[in-house]
């Protein structure tokens, strides 16, 4: 996916977020909580999602080389209620959706990774905007999938991108060979990783065994790396206690 792929499901899932906030809002008091996220209710992940949509409007409104001072940042005061609180989110990711859409992929601001583009962060807000709205519906029993192309494209930016930062992050520990293979059943992609030492290696198209093979849809795979569902939702061959092996190796942050 490019960015101006990247552009209508980013619009979509903020779309599908807000139904689904407003489903969970709609039950009443208690506010639900969101099983997938300990400690939080629909309330603190419409905080959370919203928070960091205007922090990066914030960095790309005024193209930011380097992250912004908490201290100095003043954002709007966030609404109690929960219609008011949901057109709050529903305003901020239409405003990072333009902001998207003005700047193109290229221009430079503050990331944390390597990549310090607007393209980055589409791509990692896409896919982060994609999870939580699956968070939203898991609230009320209704989580639904992760779009093909965006999970696929969440795979390969955990490995690739997210796996080498928390492992940074985190001190994980050294890998020691050990070799993992993901397989995409909805789709032609699988994934081969090696850990060894501190690099996280991806061999595109690799044939060679692996010590543990798990197949599922790009969406499964996507939400086992996330976290979000268990070893158990996958098809495993080889050596099943690597898999959850993998958060050691790749802590959560």
């Amino acid at each position: 996916m490019d960015h101006a792929e990247r552009l209508a499901p980013f619009r979509t899932e903020a779309a599908a977020f807000e139904k689904a906030v407003r489903r969970a809002f709609d039950l009443g008091e208690p506010v639900p909580a969101v099983p997938s996220c300990p400690g939080w209710t629909v309330a603190d992940l419409v905080r959370h999602l919203g928070g960091v949509h205007r922090y990066l409007a914030h960095v790309l409104r005024e193209r930011l080389t380097a992250p912004p001072d908490p201290a100095g940042l003043t954002l709007p005061e966030v609404p109690d209620d929960p219609d008011g609180l949901t057109d709050w989110f529903a305003q901020g990711a239409r405003e990072l959706a333009e902001l998207f859409h003005e700047q193109g992929p290229d221009t430079t601001v503050w990331t944390w990774s390597v990549e310090q583009t607007t393209g980055f962060w589409l791509r990692m807000q896409l896919i982060e905007l994609a999870v939580h709205r699956w968070d939203a519906e898991s609230a009320t029993g209704t989580a639904g999938r992760l779009a093909p192309d965006v999970a696929a494209d969440a795979v390969t930016q955990t490995i690739e991108v997210m796996a080498p930062a928390r492992r940074g992050w985190q001190q994980a520990p050294p890998g020691t060979g050990e070799r993992y293979r993901f397989r995409r059943t909805d789709g032609p992609e699988s994934w081969t990783v090696v850990f060894s030492g501190d690099q996280v290696l991806l061999e595109p198209g690799a044939t060679d065994p692996a010590d543990v093979e798990a197949s599922g849809t790009a969406s499964d795979l996507a939400l086992f790396l996330w976290r979000r569902l268990p070893p158990t939702a996958l098809q495993v061959t080889g050596d099943a206690a690597l898999l959850p092996h993998w958060f050691t190796l790749v802590p959560p942050v």
